[in-house]
């Protein structure tokens, strides 16, 4: 059993990565929003928003934490990392351009520091865990669209401590193992500290202290880190040493995991989109391609890294980057991303080779069709016919040839005719149908469902479903289905209100959409959300469909 020690808090920074179209928003400015949102979230924090504690002290826990709350001061700051990073969500296909993060200094009692002894790590954890939910919900406003935050990820916390109680430790490995428990708790600040954990646990949290001085102590974990330097090695080395080469490293290759992620999760997107046959290979290819390049850019940095970690003389901070590496399993996803990629042009590949021979077999389907005109000799007689009457014929001659030549041309137009047909046919098969439906009730309400599914996954759209018309389908059986699968209530269909078939309104491809107003007669038994129509304003919704409510609402009344 290890014995207690207590780390005395000093201050902890915070790290959001993030994609931003730059071109769209004044990022700085953007910066300070959400610096003063963080305040004025924080700041109003109560023990309702603080996650569930447990344990007979749990009231005590809470009342501090809002109060640290209330004394806390933050400033946010963009930190650009790489500036021509033109990333794509598969999901939204939304476009962004600069790869980077938010940093946030955060420090609770700066002007009390000797209530500081009272902050434990589970306060710590409540208020990063409060503060991403609020940017999942700020991601969801429209105006927001041209930022991407990592809020699938906590937020990055390092913590620090620059004191200890009772006594000040040297510490040796031995010391770091007597202490565990205590440690342990700041090495992962989201973990919690409940007193029924294992000493595997703790065992398992303190391996890896990245630090060569017995006076100081650096973990770095994947969502959280803990540094702690003897007061006066703080006040000369942190921001000199510490915030350039453990600090800083960090919320770097943290960007880079988020982008690879971001990347892996689009070629997975893009796996599934190669089987639709309405979605063309040109498309596909070409985000690929971009795909590839993005790929090549974060490698390019990693390499920087790793020559880095061949030429830099400086051990401790080679030990840094080769943890962080580890600690993030970059080889690891960039393996999986190498593997996908293969598979898919692999696949595409396939497709390739099925869209050549269609060609091909097209193309020697009309070559025999001209052969046999040719062999019956049609093309010839057209040709004879229409010498006949350029040469003068007599009446009976003329009669006869403009007959025969007229029969002959009325083939070869039927012919030109079915190849015309049929090549509108064939583009006609990479183009989808929808219907979606704007339902409304008489309290300005709009009714509105939930996307399980990419594109969109987890964005309001209008509820809608695709046209099987090869099965059948007619635009109405389509309706029938949507609203019994997901709507409910009871929904009168009023009129058909139009056509939406812009370039680019469909992440999937060339998608046409019918739209058609409904009326909601009765609510009883709805599976989809009834949403004020004044709400709709700051909602970001999926495809083209705030577009189509604006058209339909707007002669409502």
């Amino acid at each position: 059993m290890s014995e207690s020690l207590e780390f005395i808090y000093k201050k902890e920074f915070w790290y959001i990565s993030a994609f931003v179209n730059s071109k769209n928003v004044d990022i700085e400015k953007k910066g300070q929003e959400i610096e003063d949102l963080f305040k004025k979230k924080i700041s109003s924090i109560t023990a309702a928003d603080l996650g569930r504690i447990r344990g007979p002290d749990a009231d005590r826990i809470k009342a501090i934490a809002v109060d640290m709350a209330r004394h806390a001061a933050l400033q946010v700051k963009w930190i650009r990392f790489i500036e021509d990073f033109p990333y794509i969500d598969e999901n939204t296909e939304y476009e962004y351009d600069m790869l980077g993060y938010f940093q946030v200094e955060l420090e609770y009692y700066r002007e009390s520091p000797e209530k500081k002894a009272a902050i434990t790590p589970l306060m710590i954890q409540q208020v990063p865990g409060i503060i991403l939910a609020m940017l999942q919900e700020y991601e969801k406003n429209e105006e927001n669209a041209s930022l991407n935050f990592d809020t699938e990820s906590p937020i990055y916390v390092f913590a620090t401590s620059d004191k200890t109680k009772p006594v000040e430790v040297s510490w040796s490995e031995e010391n770091i193992k007597k202490y565990k428990r205590s440690l342990g708790n700041w090495i992962e600040i989201y973990s919690g500290a409940w007193p029924d954990y294992n000493e595997q646990l703790y065992d398992q949290r303190i391996e890896n202290n990245l630090s060569n001085r017995l006076s100081e102590l650096h973990f770095i974990k994947r969502n959280s880190g803990f540094i702690y330097m003897a007061e006066e090695n703080y006040k000369l080395f942190f921001d000199s040493y510490m915030r350039q080469f453990v600090l800083d490293p960090t919320p770097r290759i943290r960007a880079i995991l988020f982008a690879l992620i971001c990347i892996n999760h689009s070629l997975d997107t893009l796996f599934m989109k190669r089987h639709t046959e309405f979605f063309d290979t040109e498309t596909i290819e070409k985000k690929l391609n971009n795909l590839r390049f993005l790929r090549g850019v974060l490698q390019t940095k990693l390499s920087v890294i790793y020559d880095e970690l061949d030429y830099n003389r400086r051990q401790h901070y080679t030990a840094v980057l080769t943890h962080l590496i580890r600690e993030f399993g970059l080889d690891k996803i960039l393996a999986r991303i190498n593997e996908k990629y293969d598979t898919i042009y692999g696949t595409m590949q396939e497709l390739y080779q099925r869209k050549t021979e269609e060609a091909q077999a097209d193309t020697e389907r009309g070559l025999k069709f001209l052969n046999l005109l040719f062999g019956l000799g049609i093309i010839a007689n057209l040709g004879d016919s229409i010498a006949v009457v350029l040469l003068q014929p007599t009446p009976t001659e003329a009669v006869i040839g403009f007959i025969v030549g007229s029969i002959i041309a009325a083939v070869l137009l039927a012919t030109v005719f079915a190849f015309m047909r049929a090549k509108i046919a064939n583009k006609k098969k990479g183009i989808a149908r929808t219907v979606d439906v704007v339902i409304s009730d008489d309290k300005g309400n709009v009714v509105l469902v939930k996307r399980d599914r990419p594109p969109f996954l987890g964005f309001y759209a209008l509820p809608g479903r695709f046209v099987y018309a090869d099965k059948g389908e007619s635009e109405k059986d389509a309706i029938d289905v949507a609203l019994a699968e997901k709507v409910g209530g009871k929904v009168k269909i009023e009129k058909k209100q139009g056509i939406y078939d812009a370039p680019g309104r469909d992440p999937r491809g060339k998608v046409v959409s019918t739209v058609f107003k409904c009326k909601l007669v009765s609510a009883e038994g709805i599976k989809a959300e009834i949403v004020p129509v004044d709400k709709l304003k700051e909602m970001k919704l999926a495809f083209d469909h705030k577009k189509i409510l604006k058209d339909v609402l707007k002669d409502r009344k």
